[in-house]
């Protein structure tokens, strides 16, 4: 569930509080309220949020086991910084989960999904070389998104699910901190999709899971580099 910036958990039927103050946590952090290497105090964060101390406390120890956040006693909450250990280890763990997930498409995923996928990438290519305007690159960074989104929803795992889930939460403030897809990287990375595409098309098993470990290590690199 997506909640605006300041908005109160609604209260729908079945959501917990503690689940809706993960999600307006992880809004912040995605909207750049919160930054990487920030320090915040609880009442700061209980401001942000539009929380009760109560539903912030209860959210804290879920945030701590994930891995997003920091509590230093007497000092406050800190949000991990983005260094080299933190994308190293996340772009590790995003690579085990997704070979998985290919692994799984290469036997399953139907090629109606696959060549819709296929007509979505060659459309934002085409896009980027008449008109690179803002919202191309806005519409690809969705576009790379739902590709590896729908790999890995395929599986139907509900353990893949979650660990890709809090996972792509630091992939996804590595991407807006360092990797946004730009006109010198989207070309390269659409490449990359396409050939995991075409492997997996092609029932090619080893091709299909070669072709995501060269598009995730691109990506690693890219962050690494900056």
């Amino acid at each position: 569930m997506a909640f605006k910036p300041g908005e109160a958990p609604s209260g729908r039927a079945g959501q917990s509080v503690t689940q809706a103050g993960y999600e307006l946590f992880q809004a912040a952090l995605l909207d750049g309220r919160l930054r990487p290497g920030q320090l915040i105090s609880q009442r700061e964060l209980v401001e942000m949020l539009n929380l009760s101390i109560g539903a912030l406390r209860e959210v804290l120890p879920r945030l701590q086991a994930e891995g997003l956040v920091l509590v230093l006693p007497q000092r406050g909450i800190q949000i991990p910084a983005i260094d080299l250990p933190m994308i190293r280890d996340a772009f590790q763990m995003r690579a085990a989960l997704e070979r998985e997930a290919v692994i799984h498409a290469v036997r399953e995923m139907p090629e109606a999904l696959l060549h819709a996928q296929r007509r979505k990438h060659v459309e934002i290519l085409d896009r980027v070389d008449r008109d690179p305007s803002d919202e191309v690159f806005v519409e690809g960074q969705e576009v790379d998104a739902g590709l590896h989104a729908l790999l890995v929803q395929s599986t139907r795992n509900d353990l893949i699910l979650q660990a890709y889930n809090i996972n792509s939460i630091r992939i996804r403030l590595i991407r807006l901190d360092r990797i946004r897809l730009t006109r010198a990287t989207l070309p390269a990375a659409f490449a990359d999709h396409l050939a995991i595409i075409d492997a997996i098309l092609d029932r090619d098993r080893t091709a299909a899971m070669d072709a995501m470990d060269r598009h995730i290590a691109n990506a690693r690199d890219r962050a690494l580099e900056l």
